[in-house]
């Protein structure tokens, strides 16, 4: 199995900053789009933000656009977020996804990370 594993979550204060960081692990001989998804308390997950292969095409919720931006390292299987002016409604566990290809044999699939905690509160 793939693995997927995110960090860089904790508390910050409302305008502070944040950088998440995902890393997939596991025999992957290729990858495709990677990104982030979040739920809060009592909601549903949702998109934040995704980064195709090339790392020239990004997409974002309109409520982390101008906010948010994502980078990625196809060398070490990873993405990043980074969070700026975080608000309050930013609070949430956020997830990793990786579309990765395991060999020759198989397609691409999405792998999940276990979530890491983002607060935001003064």
């Amino acid at each position: 199995q793939v693995q997927v594993v995110e960090s860089g979550g904790g508390l910050v204060q409302p305008g502070g900053s944040l950088r998440l960081s995902c890393a997939a692990s596991g025999s992957i001989v290729s990858s495709r789009a990677m990104g982030w998804f979040r739920q809060a308390p009592g909601k549903q997950r949702e998109f934040v933000i995704s980064i195709d292969r090339s790392g020239d095409n990004t997409y974002y919720a309109d409520s982390v656009k101008g906010r948010f931006a994502c980078s990625r390292d196809n060398a070490k299987n990873m993405v990043y977020l980074q969070m700026d002016s975080l608000k309050p409604e930013d609070t949430a566990v956020y997830y990793c996804y990786a579309n990765v290809r395991r060999g020759i044999y198989y397609g691409y699939t999405a792998y999940w990370g276990q979530g890491t905690q983002v607060t935001v509160s003064s």
